[in-house]
């Protein structure tokens, strides 16, 4: 049924074609305009205040506001709002954003800018190829990563995500492309299967498909350290423990895509350094300017800088870059963001609020609606199913996700649903009352769903 846009809504039914949403049903609901942000809150065009669970797409760890990263762009856009660093030209928010990075991610020894984290992966890709053809392997080029993993959504990154929605009507994924399986111990560990037995599983499936193509083939692993669109699942124990032999026996590259995971999100500065992945290299963005200004990285270690350092002198330049990559501005905003990250110690108040956050993530475990409640850091999911084994879904999937999405925006939260999946991400500087604030009106959600549920004979 038509609903009454206003006058910005219906503006926008016109003009926009909004990503990962159905357009036929967004010209009858129209869009929800948010028009302001402070702290943890976004207020809408009717003033209505919400908090921002989602820190927007996983990006705003520093809350929206902040008046010294905004200022830090400001003052940048006056002195130098654009320049390039194609040809060896480069600018200092670049320089020192790049040494920033190494210095936090001591195994790394160059950094290459983009502006998203598709690119960043899609950039992954177009490196890890050049580095085998500059080692003379040009047979080494297979990408192998995982079911419900996100890249990204250009053809290469979204050939990388498995989701099937990335991939319908798209001719996605492309050849050369390969995908093992999802490590998420409650919903795909056989019975009596321990965490650490089922990492070796997955491991041992790995080399499998490894030896299967041909180790000869296969270039790269990436890796999100704690998944992120495909339901925030969590990694189980000893799984990159078990993986990292693997890779390394058949000489392929570990990515850590750590576009959700990096900046303090987890506990630490990067999801590699939570579970001890150790990557070759590492994909940034999002909380990499805390969402004010587009920008992403590629982190390379030192062997694979050198390689393809020393190719560019056999070829006579590195054919890749973009327009906006390493723009002045976004990386002025990664530069406060982190010195903002480090002076204030977001990383400690993430380890100190996460008890608060995984409590009460814990505290919803046992409602009847609830499969599973997991998180780590300050990033979680609540994932509905009809039982508690992980073993059945809702049919359709998303159903209920949706409807319980819908109904905590109803209440001033919002959160994401990623099919049956409820993630969180709220901004780093959260408070523990924030918290509370948040997670209040979970289980009258949570009722008001099951209740929907049951009405639809769902469950």
């Amino acid at each position: 049924m038509n609903v009454q846009l206003t006058n910005m809504q219906t503006r926008d039914v016109e003009a926009l074609l909004h990503p990962y949403t159905n357009a036929a049903a967004h010209r009858q609901v129209g869009p929800h305009v948010i028009e302001t942000g402070k702290g943890v809150y976004v207020y809408d065009e009717h003033g209505r205040e919400f908090i921002e669970g989602m820190s927007g797409l996983w990006c705003a760890g520093l809350g929206f506001g902040d008046k010294e990263l905004a200022d830090a762009v400001a003052e940048q856009v006056h002195k130098l709002p654009y320049y390039h660093l194609f040809a060896g030209r480069s600018h200092e928010p670049a320089i020192e954003l790049a040494e920033k990075i190494k210095e936090l991610a001591p195994n790394m020894a160059r950094v290459i800018f983009q502006s998203s984290g598709s690119e960043a992966n899609d950039t992954q890709v177009k490196l890890a190829w050049y580095y085998n053809n500059a080692l003379g392997r040009p047979e080494k080029k297979k990408i192998i990563s995982r079911r419900k993993g996100y890249h990204g959504v250009t053809i290469a990154s979204a050939s990388m995500t498995g989701l099937p929605y990335n991939h319908i009507d798209w001719d996605l994924p492309l050849d050369r492309f390969l995908s093992t399986g999802t490590p998420h111990h409650w919903r795909e560990a056989q019975d009596g299967e321990s965490e650490h037995d089922f990492s070796a599983r997955l491991a041992h499936e790995l080399e499998e498909l490894i030896e299967r193509e041909g180790p000869e083939t296969v270039a790269a692993f990436i890796a999100e350290p704690v998944m992120g669109a495909g339901g925030v699942i969590i990694p189980p124990a000893g799984y990159f423990e078990a993986i990292r032999p693997v890779l390394e026996k058949y000489d392929v590259l570990m990515i850590s895509d750590e576009v959700i995971n990096g900046f303090c999100r987890t506990g630490e500065w990067f999801g590699a350094d939570t579970y001890n992945v150790n990557p070759t290299s590492m994909s940034l963005a999002k909380q990499l300017t805390g969402g004010y200004a587009p920008l992403s990285a590629v982190a390379l270690c030192r062997e694979q800088a050198e390689v393809i350092e020393q190719h560019t002198g056999k070829i006579g330049t590195l054919g890749h870059g973009f327009t906006y990559g390493g723009h002045p501005v976004g990386c002025a905003a990664g530069v406060a963001a982190i010195r903002i990250y480090q002076e204030r110690r977001i990383l400690d108040h993430v380890r100190a609020v996460s008890k608060t956050f995984l409590g009460h993530l814990d505290r919803l475990k046992d409602h009847p609606l609830v499969g599973e409640a997991r998180g780590v850091g300050l990033i979680g999911a609540l994932e509905l199913s009809p039982d508690k084994t992980g073993r059945k879904t809702f049919d359709p999937a998303g159903k209920l996700g949706a409807k319980l999405a819908g109904e905590l925006v109803e209440r001033g939260v919002i959160l994401r649903n990623m099919g049956d999946a409820l993630g969180f991400c709220p901004p780093m500087i959260i408070t523990e009352a924030e918290l509370d604030a948040m997670f209040a009106p979970m289980e009258d959600c949570l009722d008001a769903t099951l209740a929907f549920a049951k009405s639809e004979g769902l469950v």
